[in-house]
């Protein structure tokens, strides 16, 4: 998966929204104000994305390319190496295993808002 496709995929999930709040060289996507996935826009090294932290420890375990998220709370976020042979359907079920994170912390009145976005 390149930029441009992870891009698109992220912003088909209801409610996103791409700032560079840390500057212009990282791209932040957003769920209501909250983030769920970063990345360098320049150099698609890795993508950095929330994860439970049972799993996360499974997932690095099971997987070298998936390191404790760097310059973030390694409980709660991996790292996602890119070009590394990750394929592109777990690539994927990372990202959606991210928003739903973050998604379930969200006040019930915006959750409820999401869905009827959704259902239109």
């Amino acid at each position: 998966m390149n930029i441009e496709d992870f891009r698109d995929y992220c912003l088909l999930k209801a409610g996103v929204t791409e700032e560079t709040p840390f500057g212009p060289d990282t791209l932040v996507f957003k769920v209501v104000g909250k983030v769920f996935a970063l990345t360098d826009i320049n150099t698609f090294g890795s993508v950095n994305l929330k994860c439970d932290p049972e799993r996360a420890v499974e997932l690095r375990e099971q997987h070298d390319y998936v390191l404790p998220g760097f310059h973030m709370n390694k409980k709660h976020w991996n790292t996602i190496l890119m070009g590394t042979g990750v394929p592109a359907h777990h690539f994927r079920e990372l990202i959606d295993h991210s928003y739903d994170l973050v998604r379930a912390s969200l006040p019930k009145k915006q959750r409820e808002q999401l869905a009827a976005a959704e259902q239109e």
